[in-house]
């Protein structure tokens, strides 16, 4: 009887193992030549369009995060016997790859030195959404948490990077999507914000720690990517993450204001063009935030990579995205007009100091700028005089950093608006609003051009001077003395409290960029 309970143990464990079709052979767990199960053999795939979309199928069905890279030519080593698939083409979003479409089993015109591979980022987010949750990551064939210790912005960033999400938008620390159970397998851990990996981060070792499932770090990400033939991290066709799928945003109206809030948003500098038409490609799935659902019109964006590292997101290392790859910008020249451009550029208000000698840590790679000369009114990097891309004599011991005031809360926007005219906007609660203009004067106009770095008001105009806002309508009755440093800290009526329309969005102003912050008597 034991013998024949043991016989049927067996021949369901067996059963359960092929249930899971899919392994990967030759590095780890969640990297190497894929094999699938089939005919009671295991075989291998052939290469033959086998892309990214192939791999996303692969690390997901096998719980190992999202993919990092699908590899061709036997990368992992030739696998032997049969080659089960050929031409497989998946969309993305099938959980297992035998869902794919393929060309049928056994069917082929390939030698296993086309055997294709996988990497698997071997990282996910647990407790909320694909791209908000508790960190976990596979060692040792265990998932496992991190903890919060020293857990910062920096270490969100490299997960949100690794997992293709957009960019970090929180590090939550003290187990906010839930605890964990089991293994620690991070403590102390240290990115700079360039890693492409969390594991390729300063931390105290595998399961070295001192901590508590309480502890537990987390993060969220935007949700926010750019793909597509011929893209890169900061170009690409749109694509947002909404439950539980990538999927595409129509043309529609999109413009380039449209394109400058996703490329804020992925770190990616400003917009240099808002395309249409599918210029990278037409996406595949779902279309998101559209009301008509139209064939290949899909939005695409051009960003100019420019992004702080090593501090804050307003504070750091300069760095700058050319010839797909991030690097540094050499401290030669490197002054505090060059520092404002920056600030400027990456929506962080002015400029308090361009420091040098690698301040906040030495890059890695590539040297891009040298001999950077800003006059200070750019409004990008590149538009200053420098010595061409590549070309320096410096080490990265020289790179350059900037500290800016920070991000603004204020903003002038509307048609016919610049950075110093518009209908003022500002930022509460996670979202832009507008102001209602009952009591709005020349007093609260010079508080807004002082805070904006805009000189003196020239004109304080009502009655959606420059079109009506949409969304949140956020002060009314503003009473500013006009000596604030800030919108914010006037007497007002309460935030979200009025009586108003978007036709009393009134609040622009129109100032003299340059000249002095107070008007003197006889001004």
């Amino acid at each position: 009887v034991i013998h024949k309970i043991f016989l049927v143990l067996k021949k369901n464990v067996k059963m359960l193992f092929v249930m899971s079709c899919v392994r990967l052979v030759g590095s780890t767990r969640c990297s190497g030549r894929v094999e699938i199960y089939h005919s009671n053999t295991w075989g291998t795939v052939c290469d033959d369009n086998w892309d990214f979309s192939d791999a996303e199928v692969v690390c997901r069905e096998l719980g190992c995060g999202v993919a990092l890279n699908a590899t061709q030519s036997a990368f992992f080593g030739q696998g032997t016997g049969q080659i089960w698939l050929d031409e497989v083409k998946c969309s993305g979003s099938e959980m297992s790859l035998t869902e794919c479409q393929h060309g049928g089993f056994g069917k082929h015109n390939c030698q296993h030195n086309e055997d294709a591979g996988v990497v698997c980022s071997g990282v996910r987010l647990v407790g909320s959404t694909r791209c908000s949750g508790r960190v976990e990551i596979y060692h040792s064939n265990t998932w496992g948490t991190v903890c919060d210790d020293n857990w910062d912005f920096s270490d969100a960033e490299v997960v949100c990077r690794e997992l293709g999400c957009g960019v970090a938008l929180n590090a939550t620390q003290s187990a906010f999507f839930g605890p964990g159970t089991g293994q620690i397998w991070l403590d102390e851990v240290k990115c700079s914000g360039s890693e492409m990996s969390l594991t390729e981060c300063q931390h105290g070792g595998f399961g070295k720690h001192n901590c508590g499932h309480g502890e537990d770090a987390g993060v969220v990400c935007s949700g926010v990517r750019l793909v597509g033939p011929g893209s890169d991290w900061c170009s690409g066709r749109v694509e947002i993450y909404h439950s539980n799928t990538w999927g595409t945003v129509c043309d529609d109206s999109w413009d380039f204001n449209d394109a400058k809030v996703v490329c804020r948003e992925l770190g990616c500098g400003v917009a240099l063009n808002a395309t249409q038409s599918a210029h990278f490609g037409p996406g595949t799935g779902q279309i998101c935030c559209c009301h008509e659902l139209l064939t290949n019109h899909f939005h695409n964006v051009l960003c100019l990579g420019v992004r702080l590292v090593g501090s804050t997101r307003c504070s750091g290392r300069v760095e700058i995205y050319h010839n797909k790859t991030w690097g540094t910008v050499c401290d030669d020249s490197w002054d505090f007009s060059d520092a404002e451009v920056v600030c400027r550029e990456l929506g962080c208000g002015t400029a308090l100091s361009a420091p040098h000698s690698a301040h906040f840590g030495e890059g890695t790679g590539q040297i891009w700028l040298d001999e950077v000369k800003c006059s200070g009114t750019e409004t990008s990097l590149t538009e200053c005089q420098h010595g061409g891309f590549g070309t320096h004599n410096c080490q990265h011991n020289e790179d350059a950093g900037v500290v800016c005031s920070g991000e603004k809360c204020v903003r002038l926007v509307g048609p016919g608006s610049d950075q110093c005219s518009g209908r003022v906007e500002i930022y509460h609660n996670n979202t832009w609003g507008t102001v209602c203009d009952d009591d709005w004067d020349f007093n609260d106009a010079k508080v807004v051009c002082r805070e904006l770095g805009c000189g003196v008001a020239l004109s304080a105009p009502q009655s959606a001077f420059f079109g009506p806002g949409i969304g949140q309508i956020w002060l009314r009755n503003v009473n500013c003395s006009g000596s604030e440093t800030s919108l914010n800290e006037c007497q007002h009526g309460g935030f979200g409290t009025h009586d108003c329309g978007h036709g009393e969005d009134l609040k622009s102003i129109m100032t003299i960029p340059g000249e002095p912050s107070v008007i003197t008597a006889g001004t």
